[in-house]
């Protein structure tokens, strides 16, 4: 369930009698998969975030900018390339999954690294599905990256923005720290430990969350089974049950 959150007006910077503050309205959307920042924020991954870690779909602002926090100064912890973001490991082809919690109509989604686009999808002015998928060629890039995916609308003057931390053809992880300055003495730097390989849940396991589900697998909740029908990581917001007809089938023994 979403939850409601009252902010004072002092603590947005609102000042004198004119409400004249570009808020957001309700919910609206997000980059679920791969986890965008604000994504990993309501998740518990990156702590102390603040008030997006409960409303990681209301990052809305003006068309044409290119911040990760919609220039709105309460999620501003979503511009702080400081926080340690986590990367996703993948490969130069990508799934950007969207989760929809108002499916406003839309003029199209934009794809963004460093300032340049990489891609536009029209919207044709249709309103979407409550997930809505594009997969996007990353080959010309590789290492860490960020991804500015911007959702336009097509009946506002608004977008909602997603930033999402890749690590294109990379073993993924957090941001590298600060380089320290170099010593006048030597020491042997051990080799890094590898990560740990994911553990995939396949047939007839239970549901859980954190887990890629790929195309086919099947799983319990509640006492029912279910096939999946679109790959992708489950959250806890994910449910076979909530979900059933954007990313799960239940079935029937026969």
């Amino acid at each position: 369930m979403r939850r409601t959150i009252a902010y004072p007006l002092a603590a947005l910077g609102v000042v004198g009698t004119s409400l004249a503050v570009a808020a957001p309205a309700q919910a609206h959307g997000y980059v679920a998969d791969p986890p965008s920042r604000q994504a990993l924020c309501q998740q518990g991954a990156v702590p102390n975030c603040g008030p997006i870690q409960y409303e990681p779909q209301s990052v809305e602002g003006p068309k044409g900018l290119r911040t990760c926090d919609g220039g709105l100064p309460q999620f501003a912890a979503l511009s702080d390339a400081g926080r340690g973001w986590p990367a996703k490991a993948v490969g130069t082809s990508v799934t950007f999954m969207w989760h929809m919690t108002a499916r406003h109509r839309t003029a199209n989604w934009e794809y963004y690294i460093g300032g340049k686009q990489v891609t536009a999808v029209d919207g044709q002015n249709a309103q979407p599905g409550e997930m809505v998928s594009h997969t996007v060629d990353l080959s010309g890039f590789s290492g860490r990256q960020t991804v500015l995916a911007v959702w336009n609308i097509g009946d506002t003057p608004n977008a909602f923005y997603s930033c999402v931390d890749l690590d294109i053809n990379g073993t993924g992880g957090p941001a590298p720290a600060p380089a320290k300055p170099r010593e006048s003495y030597s020491w042997e730097v051990p080799p890094p430990i590898a990560p740990p390989p994911v553990v995939h849940q396949r047939a007839a396991d239970q549901w859980a969350p954190g887990v890629d589900y790929r195309l086919g697998d099947q799983v319990s909740y509640h006492g029912v089974r279910y096939t999946c029908r679109q790959a992708h990581s489950s959250l806890t917001t994910w449910e076979p049950s909530i979900n059933t007809l954007a990313l799960w089938l239940p079935l029937t023994d026969g």
